[in-house]
């Protein structure tokens, strides 16, 4: 297992009797603008207008103050969620045009064919957009919110909600903070969020399912006020429905959700690798040891013939990455087509990395293992946990006490300082929690840092 936890959304699901088609999946309808749509040509097409809309946003800018695993770069420059998110569209865009190409030839005389084409453009924009609904402090950011309440000052909150609420905060996820992101109409903003299109918001939707259902690994894919929305989009898509026990709302996953998952995690496992190397948290023989294991001998041999011919210990890593996330894009395109019927009849188990070869699979094991061992132990990222969770408490406790008495004279100068967007004044206690976490997940590591320093007063405004 990695570090995301990365679950089989289906595993002990019986398979359902009905096919997802390329056709519906496949589908360049806005949400929140569905009364303007039209099939008219342009010289974008509207995935990649997707993609154009997240990269001039606000929200995926401020990825670039955003820790990824290491503390944000000092001497050496490590990956930040926004380099993060550029290179899983890269990788993205190269599997899904492995994909693409073989689904084409299969698929060529149907009517539809010509829809396969656009698989790369929603991944790419897909993958850009995966990481936007997360807090700062990399994954500990989440920890942090989720314990604030189930174990912390928050959880004195929970006799006030309803047991679907209590269940989003305490599980609070990302990727269900994602989709809020891009698609509710915050304060002075247009319905539909950033409009963007039906088949891209299911592709970042990696547990399609509410938090009730999330389990011990506490992973879902949408919030309470987003249930709505997610049918929405799902029905539309032709997406298999899977009600839970009680009728949760629960679907089978959009396929190209599998190709943004294993372009994410191949960046993920790789990349923390390499970050550890430029920090000398682990040596150039434990990562070279690791990435040759993904080769035969034969591919293993060529490839220290060309180090030996260079110097740099960091290019040689670098040399030796490029060929591990080559060769698993090639492993994962030909899992995803080898196994279509699966995926689109959502019976497809696990992931796309869990049904490469033996020897590509064995690779990615030792790799997890060694990052597990050496990164995810490490004293500066542990640093970060301590100081993230200590951050996030103290700031959740403050604005959540203010929203529940506005009237006080410090809650109305606390209050001063949130975005207009974010609804605090919300008739209801969920809707003033929800408000804070909006605004809480859109800062940095930077601006969340300060903010406590000065309410700490241990940091005043320059005179």
């Amino acid at each position: 297992m990695n570090r995301k936890d990365s679950i089989p959304p289906t595993a002990d699901i019986p398979a359902p009797t009905r096919m997802m088609t390329w056709d519906k999946l496949i589908c360049d309808k806005r949400y929140g603008l569905e009364d303007y749509h039209d099939t008219r040509n342009g010289t974008r097409s509207d995935f990649q207008r997707d993609f154009d809309r997240l990269v001039f946003s606000s929200p995926f800018r401020r990825l670039q103050n955003k820790t990824q695993v290491f503390p944000l770069p000092g001497s050496v420059f490590v990956h930040n969620r926004l380099t993060h998110s550029m290179e899983v569209a890269s990788v993205g865009r190269s599997l899904a045009n492995e994909i693409m190409r073989t689904l084409r030839m299969r698929h060529a005389s149907e009517p539809w064919a010509h829809k396969l084409d656009a698989i790369d453009e929603i991944v790419a924009a897909a993958c850009l957009a995966h990481d936007l609904g997360n807090p700062p402090f990399g994954h500990s950011g989440e920890k942090a919110i989720s314990t604030f309440f189930s174990e912390g000052e928050g959880a004195g909150l929970q006799p006030l909600l309803t047991p679907e609420q209590w269940a989003d905060i305490t599980h609070f996820e990302g990727n269900a903070n994602s989709l809020r992101l891009l698609t509710h109409q915050f304060n002075g903003r247009r319905p539909g969020g950033f409009a963007m299109t039906y088949s891209m918001l299911a592709s970042i939707v990696k547990y399609p399912y509410e938090s009730s259902l999330a389990g011990e690994n506490g992973k879902f894919g949408f919030f309470t006020t987003e249930v709505p929305v997610f049918r929405r989009i799902a029905d539309e898509l032709g997406m298999i429905p899977d009600p839970g026990p009680g009728e949760e709302t629960r679907y089978r996953r959009h396929p190209l959700v599998y190709i943004v998952e294993a372009a994410d995690d191949i960046c993920y496992q790789v990349m923390d690798m390499e970050d550890a190397h430029k920090l000398h948290v682990v040596s150039t023989e434990e990562v070279t040891d690791v990435f040759l294991g993904f080769f035969d001998d034969t591919r293993r041999n060529r490839m220290m013939g060309i180090m030996d011919k260079v110097a740099d210990p960091n290019e040689k890593i670098a040399y030796m990455r490029s060929c591990v996330i080559g060769t698993l894009v090639e492993q994962c395109a030909r899992a995803f087509t080898d196994n279509e019927q699966a995926i689109l009849s959502g019976t497809f188990p696990g992931t796309l990395l869990d049904h490469v070869d033996t020897r590509q699979r064995e690779g990615y094991r030792r790799c997890s293992a060694l990052a597990w061992k050496k990164i995810y132990c490490a004293g500066d990222v542990v640093d970060i946990e301590l100081a993230g969770n200590r951050i996030i408490a103290f700031l959740l406790e403050k604005f959540i006490h203010a929203v529940r008495n506005p009237s006080l004279n410090y809650s109305r100068l606390l209050l001063g300082k949130v975005p207009e967007q974010y609804d605090i004044s919300a008739p209801t206690l969920f809707g003033r929690i929800q408000a804070v976490l909006d605004h809480m997940s859109a800062m940095t590591d930077v601006y969340a840092l300060d903010l406590f320093r000065k309410l700490n007063g241990h940091s005043l405004p320059a005179v």
